[in-house]
């Protein structure tokens, strides 16, 4: 397929419905998505819709596509409500890509979803939230609202970046929760040594506890960067640490979800 592939390395292309977005939590506060919009001229705290032409982008590409949702931005976040249904109808229309819906605000899920959802959902969009420290755990018993025993759709987590040793396993209401999801995205924080947007660390031990907690309950799991902090202790070429081939051996996991 011809065209931008996106450097993330466990989905194919980004699609931005709109931009810009508001913090709500630790791992919001070094932000990418303010330090390439400030990079340019912008304020990424004000959301904007974008053009029709990256709207429709992905109603072109026959060949079936995974698809970071608004990468730019947060697919639930309330300022976008009034666009929302439009970003849907492409996903709807595009049955062949797998939108994967990444967000910090589970508890909107419920009340922004189309209204032919349904009790199933739509087969082709993968819902995820994302944690990374144990004060946000509970955004796990948001997302599980989404679903039903006849869900079509996938659920996924994305723990990066990764600020402290998180444990699933201590309250039995969030283990079982955890024990249901069909993938989970690990990585460190990558930043810059100095100005507004550097790095926290991110321990080895953190990683190793995340997967064996993956492992032990048969979830897919992607280890998708050490992180800047790594990257500097073990001399990696990438700085953000993202080069499989030079993460400690028993780290080298990048597994996707089984299709449902």
């Amino acid at each position: 397929m011809k065209g931008y592939k996106t450097t993330i390395q466990w989905t194919d292309q980004t699609v931005n419905f709109w931009t810009g977005c508001q913090k709500v939590s630790d791992g919001c506060k070094f932000c990418y998505m303010y330090r390439i919009i400030e990079g340019n001229g912008g304020n990424g705290n004000i959301v904007k819709k974008t053009g029709k032409s990256n709207y429709q982008k992905a109603l072109s590409w026959s060949e079936s596509q995974m698809i970071f949702t608004n990468s730019m931005s947060d697919f639930f976040i309330k300022e976008a409500d009034a666009w929302r249904e439009e970003a849907w109808d492409v996903i709807r229309r595009t049955p062949q890509h797998r939108w994967q819906i990444l967000t910090k605000r589970p508890e909107r899920i419920l009340e922004c979803l189309p209204n032919d959802w349904g009790r199933e959902g739509y087969p082709n969009v993968w819902l995820g939230t994302t944690i990374e420290n144990n004060n946000t755990k509970d955004r796990l018993l948001e997302l599980q609202k989404a679903k039903t025993k006849n869900s079509k759709f996938l659920t996924f987590l994305s723990v990066e970046p990764l600020l402290e040793d998180v444990d699933f396993t201590s309250d039995p209401e969030i283990l079982e929760t955890f024990k249901g999801l069909d993938w989970v995205i690990l990585g460190g924080e990558s930043g810059n040594d100095s100005g507004k947007y550097t790095y926290r660390p991110c321990e080895i031990d953190w990683i190793e506890s995340m997967v064996k907690q993956c492992k032990g309950h048969g979830i897919p799991v992607f280890v998708k960067q050490m992180g800047t902090h790594l990257y500097k202790r073990l001399k990696m070429t990438d700085r953000h640490g993202g080069n499989i081939n030079e993460f400690p051996a028993q780290l080298r996991i990048r597994e996707f979800p089984v299709k449902k």
